[in-house]
């Protein structure tokens, strides 16, 4: 397709698409470090920046399944940035009471959009939220932790199982939910 008029303004480092194809959001190295756009047919127009951007370079992006909540994982503290859309707006909510350890690089919804996962530099690697309304609360974490620095997160489509890539052996941790308990599998 032909390029967006107004393109990201520094090297993209993740992209996310909501649920419905309508909004794409591109997480990037420098200022605003969110670019968001909306489609309409084959053409990608950029949205209006937040009144609220992330702190620095967006390594991470997602989208609830419902399109209204959208996370940046990034570096500098808060390391999260939650926003929830109303129309074409994207408004930052509240930072969680509990914040990532350090830089975030990869960030997930369930597909319910009850739990979100950051994946960061620094121990315990993984950070999972609930979230109940706006407010995202910070689980215990999980028994075993990831290895090493934490790249990039996922969930099943049933929101059963939780999987963290990470910098050091054995490079790929699974965990399996019950309730709000994530229980790392056998390797």
């Amino acid at each position: 397709l032909a390029n967006p008029s107004t393109l990201p303004t520094g090297d993209g480092n993740c992209v996310a698409f909501s649920a419905d194809g309508v909004y794409m959001a591109v997480a990037h190295g420098t200022s605003p470090y969110i670019t968001i756009y909306k489609r309409s047919g084959d053409t990608f127009t950029k949205l209006a920046d937040p009144a609220t951007l992330p702190t620095d370079t967006g390594y991470g992006v997602a989208f609830s399944a419902d399109g209204v909540y959208m996370a940046v994982a990034h570096q500098t503290s808060p390391y999260i940035t939650i926003y929830k859309r109303s129309g074409d707006v994207f408004t930052k909510l509240t930072n969680p009471s509990t914040l990532p350890a350090s830089n975030g690089y990869g960030v997930a919804f369930s597909a319910d959009g009850v739990y979100m996962a950051v994946a960061h530099y620094s121990s315990p690697y993984i950070t999972i939220y609930k979230r109940s309304g706006d407010t995202f609360t910070k689980l215990a974490n999980p028994s075993t932790l990831p290895t090493g620095t934490g790249r990039g997160v996922a969930f099943s489509a049933d929101g059963v199982y939780m999987a963290v890539a990470h910098s050091t052996s054995p490079y790929i941790t699974i965990y399996k939910r019950s309730g709000d308990t994530f229980t790392k599998l056998a390797n």
